[in-house]
């Protein structure tokens, strides 16, 4: 008889032929109840599904506009704010460095007029809003509360998140501005004064997205992404914050790959993981260790070759997050390997979570895979291997020094390589890449962006400088730069600045000039 092959998951655990009562061990535990490794409420989808994002932002605010109109038209329960990379890293369309850049991979926002045309005709107190921003999350904050106050909504209602995890960028995805230290001093700034100012916003969306992105495994994601977050945790009590407050306002953000169990595994093994680590770091409240968490499909695991599979693909990773028990989720249009999704794309993405949600029986119970041999083994063995990975990072300093030493970005950098080797002999079989390929032409039809946008943000922009109060945004850049020199909290200056039309790159040069650039 011969030798069956062995089998692996992408984070390398080796699959047994079979799961028997012995591999898994006994789970008594409830939802609901700490660990939260079956889901952080009792009732989880029974008692409300999750949010239905979709992700969307482009070319300018009365663009994305329409395009947000559209989506809560059809079904969508959150918005999510993608922005343009010079609005990511802190210039305004009319940069030099924003030539060719601006609305490409999300809406360019220079100023609260864009704020206010972004969201014209939406009354934000009545959605959430997520916004994936970090170096300049807090400007675009200012921006929403500035926009809340001018609408008259009552701050202590509004609710969404601000993406805000500026380690990560360092360690996959690029997008910062400041050195780590003034950076995460922000970050700090942002927990104060939301918790007082708006309780009901979640401060940090700690992601492992961009890590997964990056090409890291799933173990490696949920280790840095929890060992990310303890760093902030600790940030926050070394400013004398209440873990039980600000932990509350905590939440992650994970991406869901094709294979099923491992990433059913993943999210059960991460909940439990911070709950523990949290109560390490001196938790009492339960809230405050649960481990609440977006997910959006993998847009890595998108091929450009035969483009309609990703409708598959996209159904198996919405599986995988609504089993792992996920709180909100963004699914991808199959045609994002080729452009930005069309109208059309986004649409079947969102049909597949209400399809989900509403014909496939899988909310109707809490955690049906628990109880699995199978999930169970493997759920624990996620949790070891992520454990010995946490350890060499908090041998190292934790998060911070792991990164300014690379040990992140070359754990990432190695995993990447060698998943792409896998492709490249055949042992990683990627339908229609390395195997059942077919000559075809490119039918789908892309979404492009004109670079005329440019020229129209420039035009915003001059009448924005012409017609507003220079004398007064000198002041608000003045009390900015003292703010940042004295350790004052940047956010009441920075909403000042921002009400009074300073823009978001005058507002990111100001902090460029006491906190310098990180190279």
């Amino acid at each position: 008889m011969e030798d069956t092959k062995n089998i692996f998951t992408d984070s390398g655990i080796e699959i047994k032929e079979l799961y028997q009562s012995a591999d898994a061990k006994p789970n008594n535990e409830l939802p609901g109840e700490f660990p939260f490794t079956r889901g952080v409420q009792p009732d989880m989808y029974r008692g409300k599904l999750w949010t239905m994002r979709q992700y969307a932002g482009f070319s300018t605010a009365e663009e994305s506009n329409k395009r947000y109109h559209y989506l809560l038209s059809q079904g969508v329960s959150g918005l999510s704010v993608a922005f343009d990379l010079p609005t990511q890293i802190g210039y305004d369309s009319d940069h030099e460095l924003s030539d060719g850049e601006v609305g490409k991979v999300g809406v360019a926002i220079d100023s609260l007029e864009d704020m206010e045309r972004l969201f014209d005709g939406i009354k934000v107190q009545d959605i959430t809003t997520s916004m994936t921003i970090n170096a300049t999350g807090f400007i675009l904050l200012a921006f929403y509360v500035a926009l809340a106050k001018k609408q008259g909504a009552d701050l202590q209602k509004i609710s969404g998140t601000i993406q805000n995890d500026i380690l990560k960028e360092y360690a996959a995805r690029g997008t910062y501005i400041y050195p780590p230290k003034p950076s995460m001093r922000i970050i700090t700034d942002i927990f104060e004064w939301c918790t007082k100012e708006i309780p009901k916003w979640n401060t940090i969306s700690i992601s492992g997205y961009h890590i997964r992105e990056a090409g890291s495994t799933a173990v490696q994601e949920i280790a840095f992404t929890l060992s990310n977050g303890k760093a902030y945790v600790q940030a926050a009590l070394q400013k004398g914050m209440d873990i039980n407050i600000f932990g509350k306002r905590l939440s992650f953000f994970f991406n869901a790959h094709n294979n099923l169990f491992e990433e059913v595994a993943k999210f059960r093994a991460a909940r439990k993981m911070w709950a523990q680590i949290m109560k390490d770091l001196g938790a009492t409240d339960p809230k405050a260790m649960m481990l609440r968490f977006h997910t959006q499909t993998g847009g890595a695991t998108l091929t450009a070759q035969q483009p309609l599979n990703n409708v598959t693909r996209v159904t198996i990773q919405t599986l995988a997050a609504v089993l792992g028990g996920t709180q909100s989720l963004h699914t991808n249009g199959y045609d994002e390997a080729l452009s930005l999704p069309t109208e059309q794309a986004a649409r079947i993405a969102l049909r597949t979570q209400q399809i989900v949600a509403f014909e496939s029986g899988v909310p109707d119970t809490v955690d049906p895979l628990a109880g699995s041999y199978f999930i169970e083994n493997l759920t624990g063995e996620v949790e070891a291997e992520a454990w010995k990975l946490i350890k060499k990072i908090d041998a190292l300093g934790g998060s911070v020094h792991a990164i300014e030493q690379g040990f992140m970005q070359d754990e990432i950098a190695k995993s990447a390589y060698e998943y792409q080797c896998q492709i490249e002999t055949g042992e990683k079989i990627i339908v229609g890449v390395n195997k059942f390929e077919v000559d075809e032409k490119n039918t789908v039809p892309g979404f492009r962006i004109d670079d005329s946008i440019r020229e129209v943000q420039c035009q915003k922009l001059k009448l924005l400088k012409a017609k507003r109060d220079n004398q007064k945004v000198a002041e608000c850049l003045l009390q900015i730069h003292t703010a940042a020199t004295n350790n004052s909290n940047l956010m009441p200056f920075v909403i000042n600045a921002v009400e009074n039309y300073c823009t978001l790159g005058e507002i990111s040069d100001e902090l460029r000039k006491v906190f310098g650039e990180y190279k």
